[in-house]
């Protein structure tokens, strides 16, 4: 299973950015795919996941009606509309597929920087 972020950068307070997540075929495989985020020093946090099956979208409080996670379905590829963006959705993002809680496999991540 191969999963690869993009799209992640630096982002003014207030801005929106879109993270795009390339999943092998493999992965499709798994029930969900999700996103995960992890800042220095803290645990990873779940944050949002599809199930592939029905399309059905889950979110934590924290991001819900501000995130959107999608798919394109003639791709293999998921995306990750983030808009009013914080300081403090400034870290790492992850791609992960497999249950939404507990995936077993996850991509390397690309950076979210919120910063004025």
């Amino acid at each position: 299973v191969h999963l690869v972020e993009s799209g992640g950068g630096l982002v003014q307070p207030g801005g929106s950015l879109r993270l795009s997540c390339e999943a092998s075929a493999s992965a499709l495989d798994y029930a969900n795919i999700g996103w995960f985020r992890q800042a220095p020093g803290k645990e990873r946090e779940w944050f949002s996941c599809i199930t592939i099956r029905d399309g059905s979208t889950h979110y934590a409080d924290s991001v819900k009606g501000r995130f959107t996670i999608s798919r394109d379905n003639n791709k293999n590829t998921f995306y990750l509309q983030m808009n009013t963006l914080k300081p403090e959705d400034t870290p790492v993002y992850y791609c992960t597929a497999d249950t939404c809680y507990l995936p077993c496999d996850w991509g390397q991540g690309t950076q979210v920087t919120v910063s004025s």
